[in-house]
C-alpha cells in the first residue's frame, strides 16, 4: 500500500503525466456518465407501447453512426458522441444488431446497447394451424396489428400473383407453422414464408414417394395430404388412412370422403352433413366423382405430406371412426360393415 501511496506521488509530481492521469481520469468519468447515469429514453415524449415505452427500429446494415442517428430520430435523446462513447468503451462496435426494441423510459445508453448487441429485440409470431383452410390462415394474419398490410382486401389469388406463384388457388399452399415477425413487418412476408416452407416440404415428400403411388404430381400429392388431414384424428392412424385412399385410387373407386363435401358447402355447411349433400354433385363430392378433388382441401402439416407419399403397407380399402379418435381398417366391405355396427351403431 505504502509503495503504491509513493508511485501516486511521484507520477503527480511531475506535470506531464500529472496532466495525463487527470485526462484518463476526466475520460474515465465522461464514460461512467454516459454509460450509467446518462439517460437515453426521456421519461416523457414519444410513446409508441403500451407500456409507455419507446419503440425503434433499427435497420439492417447500419454502424453505430446510423444507429445513433436512427434512435434520435425516433425518439431517443442520444447523439453520435456519446453513442461512440459507451459502445466503444463497452467494446461493442460490431455486435449491435437490427431489429424492433422496445426502451424503458430511464434506460441508460449502456442499457440501450446492451440490449442491442443481445439482439433482444420485439418479436411477434402468428400460426397456422395444421388443418386449417386458408381463409383461417388469411383470418389469423389479418388479426396481427403490428403487421403491416399489403394484402389488405385482396383475394387469394391475387396474393398467390404478389408471391410470383404459379397456382390460382390458395387452398393448401402454405404450411402449418409459427411464423416469427417483428413489428413494422409485412404480412406478405408471413405468406412469402409459409408458401415457400410448403413448397420446401411437398418436394421433399414428392421426391420419397413409393414407387408404385398413383398419384401423378406433387399438387395430386397436396391434394391427397390435405385429405388425409382432415380424415386423421390420430396421427398413428395417418399411413394407413392413407393406404386406403391409395388403394382406391388403384382399384378406380370413389374416394368418399365426407371432408371433401363438407369443403365444397362452404358456408353452407351447418355442422350436419345430410344424405342429399352426399348425393347432390359438384367439383368437391367425392360420392359422385372419381379422383382426387380439384385442390386441397386444407393446409395438411409434414406427417400428413410424408402420410401420402408413403402409405402404410395395406391393402385396406375402408375404413371408420371408433369414437376413440381412432380408426377400424378393413379389406372387404363384410369386415367394414361389421366395424360400422361395433363402433357407429353399437351392436
Amino acid at each position: 500500500m505504502i509503495q503504491v501511496f509513493r508511485l501516486f506521488t511521484t507520477l503527480f509530481s511531475k506535470p506531464i503525466l500529472k496532466a495525463i492521469a487527470i485526462l484518463c481520469l476526466v475520460l474515465a468519468l465522461s464514460f461512467t456518465y454516459f454509460a450509467f447515469i446518462q439517460s437515453a429514453v426521456p421519461d416523457r415524449g414519444l410513446t409508441l407501447t403500451p407500456e409507455g415505452a419507446v419503440r425503434v427500429r433499427v435497420l439492417p446494415g447500419s454502424n453505430v453512426s446510423s444507429v445513433a442517428k436512427q434512435l434520435s430520430e425516433q425518439g431517443l435523446w442520444v447523439n453520435n458522441v456519446s453513442m461512440q462513447v459507451v459502445v466503444r468503451g463497452l467494446f461493442l462496435g460490431k455486435k449491435l444488431k437490427a431489429g424492433v426494441y422496445d426502451f424503458a423510459p430511464g434506460s441508460s445508453l449502456a442499457q440501450v446497447a446492451l440490449k442491442m448487441a443481445r439482439g433482444d429485440s420485439v418479436k411477434l409470431s402468428v400460426t397456422l394451424v395444421e388443418g386449417w383452410t386458408f381463409l383461417q390462415f388469411k383470418q389469423a394474419v389479418e388479426a396481427q396489428k403490428e403487421l403491416k398490410k399489403e394484402t389488405q382486401g385482396l383475394t387469394g389469388q391475387q396474393i398467390l400473383k404478389k408471391l410470383g406463384a404459379k397456382e390460382t388457388h390458395p387452398e393448401g399452399l402454405f404450411f402449418p407453422n409459427t411464423y416469427i415477425f417483428e413489428p413494422g413487418d409485412t404480412d406478405l412476408q408471413i405468406y412469402q414464408k409459409a408458401y415457400g416452407a410448403m413448397q420446401e416440404k411437398l418436394n421433399k415428400a414428392w421426391a420419397s414417394r413409393d414407387n408404385d403411388s398413383p398419384v401423378k404430381s406433387p399438387y395430386d400429392l397436396l391434394k391427397l395430404a390435405s385429405i388425409i388431414e382432415k380424415e386423421t384424428g390420430h396421427p398413428e392412424d395417418r399411413g394407413l388412412v392413407s393406404a386406403v385412399f391409395n388403394n382406391r385410387l388403384k382399384l378406380g373407386m370413389k374416394l368418399q370422403t365426407d371432408p371433401t363435401i363438407i369443403y365444397g358447402l362452404g358456408f353452407a355447411f351447418d355442422g350436419d352433413l345430410r344424405k342429399k349433400d352426399l348425393l347432390r354433385d359438384g367439383p368437391y363430392n367425392s360420392y359422385t366423382r372419381y379422383g382426387l378433388p380439384p385442390t386441397p382441401i386444407a393446409m395438411p402439416g409434414l406427417g400428413a405430406l410424408m402420410a401420402a407419399a408413403q402409405p402404410a403397407n395395406s391393402k385396406a380399402i375402408y375404413f371408420v371412426a371408433k369414437g376413440d379418435g381412432r380408426s377400424a381398417f378393413s379389406e372387404t366391405l363384410v369386415a367394414h360393415n361389421e366395424a360400422v355396427r361395433k363402433y357407429q351403431l353399437k351392436k
